[in-house]
């Protein structure tokens, strides 16, 4: 079996890159709120955020149905990229669509209109990957639940202005549910559907 050390060094660089990204989305997972920084990927077309670049090219492949909001749709070359680097098919029916990249998050759509999984099979739900101006300053909201020690505090641009209301629907659906993955530059934090969210005024 070949090791990372025995590839060619573009290879193994690549191997290796893929590897650190894997490993920064799941500890944003295991540690919802916190926020985390996430090796860029270059070269992707707007308005793809460099972060959302590394989490496509590291997570999706040609099982993985994707969705573009229409301001990603908008743009060709952000398919053609997805179909070029990942495989992954990009359909039409945001129903069926294991992610979502949204462009525009002000815009995103009801969240019925994606998988919410099923009770046989839960893990078969879409997951958000939403795009914000900034995940250091704006909204303060208060997070619970697995993976926080008690609670702890997110501030960011959070878009739609209901988000935190809309994902109230997790507490209900679960273990169905959507997961929510937030990007702002090379930035990520994540809300699993575990997680309980509280805006806080002031």
């Amino acid at each position: 079996m070949t090791t990372v050390a025995e590839l060619p060094t573009k290879y193994a660089e690549k191997v290796l890159s893929a590897q650190a990204i894997f490993r920064s989305v799941m500890d944003a997972m295991a540690r919802p709120g916190s926020v985390q920084h996430i090796e860029p990927v270059t070269g992707a077309p707007a308005p793809m955020m460099r972060g959302t670049a590394a989490i496509a090219m590291t997570l999706f492949d040609h099982d993985t149905p994707i969705w573009l909001d229409p301001a990603m749709a908008a743009t060709p070359d952000v398919g053609k990229w997805l179909k070029f680097h990942t495989s992954a098919p990009v359909v039409e029916d945001a129903g069926i669509s294991s992610f979502a990249l949204i462009g525009d998050a002000a815009a995103l759509p009801a969240l019925d209109r994606f998988a919410l999984g099923s009770g046989e099979y839960p893990d078969r739900s879409t997951t958000l990957i939403l795009q914000v101006a900034s995940l250091t300053q704006g909204l303060a909201v208060e997070l619970r639940g697995p993976g926080i020690d008690g609670v702890t505090m997110l501030r960011a641009a959070l878009q739609p202005s209901d988000l935190v209301e809309r994902l109230a629907i997790n507490a209900d659906l679960f273990p169905r549910g959507i997961d929510v993955v937030l990007v702002a530059d090379d930035a990520v934090v994540a809300l699993p559907r575990t997680t309980r969210l509280v805006v806080k005024e002031g």
